[in-house]
């Protein structure tokens, strides 16, 4: 599989742009495509407010967003789409759920990947399939199941 993930960093985050790319080679792996392209743009919380508002209706920052390519018809390109991330958002989020921040942004790649490959979690069977690959995907990655909470101590 040729696979080509461009990276628009607005603002700074830890992940290297090979941490993404293998994030999404993990989501890619087991998909029927010979060649895949996207974009990750890494932005602020005031962009990723806007982008929800105006493309999803809904007032403030989410954590991400997944903007699948439709092509028009008659055309062929391999272009998935674009994930958009907001940095401040996944350290907060790491934070308060007690987690690793590389793990969450492994997760909200891998997350999102998946909604570009028209995976979604709007009704309780599809998403159960969608957070079964999710942990599945991440456990090949090394990381913990995202969803499992940790226990008090």
């Amino acid at each position: 599989m040729n696979l080509k993930v461009d990276i628009q960093r607005i603002i700074p985050a830890p992940p290297t742009d090979d941490d993404f790319q293998r994030w999404v080679q993990a989501v890619m792996a087991t998909e029927d495509r010979q060649d895949v392209e996207l974009t990750i743009r890494i932005v602020d919380e005031a962009e990723i407010s806007d982008l929800n508002q105006r493309y999803r209706g809904k007032a403030g920052a989410t954590n991400v967003l997944s903007f699948p390519f439709e092509a028009p018809p008659g055309v062929q390109l391999n272009l998935l789409g674009d994930l958009v991330i907001a940095a401040p958002l996944v350290a907060a989020e790491a934070q308060q759920q007690d987690k690793s921040e590389m793990a969450h942004w492994a997760h909200l790649v891998v997350h999102g990947s998946l909604h570009l490959l028209e995976y979604d979690h709007q009704h309780e069977a599809q998403a159960e399939a969608m957070e079964s690959r999710e942990i599945r995907i991440l456990h090949q990655l090394g990381y913990p199941n995202p969803y499992q909470l940790k226990e008090a101590s």
